[in-house]
């Protein structure tokens, strides 16, 4: 969540903002939008520097103007009808190459994650020109670096039936857990629960309430499984960012040592 860098707007440029959303929350929403762009192909910029370069910035440019259609039917109510460049999406968003880039970067495809991220509403007259500077930076120094929507871990559930479960118990047992965690099989005519998959169970303990059935379940945890669960915005996938969070804290685990080993021993 706050370690792992991505590239995000960082300063925006407003040439011109007839809209009625302001220019500070125009550059708000713009910074939250996620950019497709690899971070370990840039370098963080340093800090003072007024101007980017090819290395540590990327340059969108938003330029679009309301219009009227003049297609449109007299007695039409739908906006979508009248006016044209009404909704600003990011998928307006394009990239202008700065210095050597497109040299840098021949088959780069930098863009927002997704084109229908609303932006704005527009009416005719009304446009939106701005320039806008991403640079590399992390979560730890603003929300919008952070690659990840939700990062979380729990211990593998253990299910385990003490006896054989049939017929009509076994049947409530299923309804007890989360689908697929329970199966029944069809044994010499008789329906007998089994653990299918405990990885789904949710530990509602469900179970507990049923007086024929909490004595014939044991729900523990695997102490040394555990599961990793990584939502990622689009910028990287999720095996990538387990892996670069790994280097970062192989990283700080590796700083520490140093530290151990120039420390002089009494």
């Amino acid at each position: 969540l706050p370690e792992v860098p991505t590239m995000a707007v960082e300063k925006v440029f407003v040439y011109n903002n007839t809209s009625i959303v302001q220019d500070e929350i125009l550059a708000h929403r713009l910074g939250l939008i996620p950019i497709r762009a690899d971070p370990r192909l840039f370098e963080y910029r340093n800090q003072g520097d007024e101007e980017g370069t090819e290395i540590d910035t990327l340059q969108f440019q938003l330029k679009i103007k309301c219009s009227r259609n003049p297609q449109a039917a007299k007695e039409s109510s739908d906006p979508n009808e009248l006016y044209f460049n009404h909704k600003v999406y990011s998928k307006h968003m394009t990239w202008v190459p700065l210095g050597n880039q497109t040299d840098l970067f021949p088959d780069a495809d930098f863009r927002p994650v997704h084109d229908d991220i609303l932006i704005a509403l527009l009416r005719p007259g009304q446009e939106i020109d701005v320039l806008m500077h991403c640079i590399k930076g992390i979560g730890k120094d603003h929300a919008k670096f952070s690659p990840v929507a939700t990062a979380s871990y729990r211990l593998l559930p253990d299910i385990t039936l003490l006896q054989p479960i049939e017929d009509e118990a076994a049947e409530m047992l299923q309804k007890c857990f989360s689908p697929g965690v329970i199966e029944i099989q069809n044994i010499k005519g008789k329906k007998v629960a089994r653990v299918a998959n405990a990885r789904l169970d949710t530990f509602s303990r469900e179970v507990f309430r049923h007086e024929g059935l909490k004595n014939l379940v044991r729900l523990a945890r695997v102490r040394n499984h555990y599961i990793f669960s990584v939502e990622s915005t689009g910028i990287l996938p999720p095996d990538v960012l387990v892996s670069e969070a790994i280097k970062i804290l192989m990283g700080k685990c590796q700083r520490f040592l140093n530290e151990l080993d120039s420390v002089p021993m009494e």
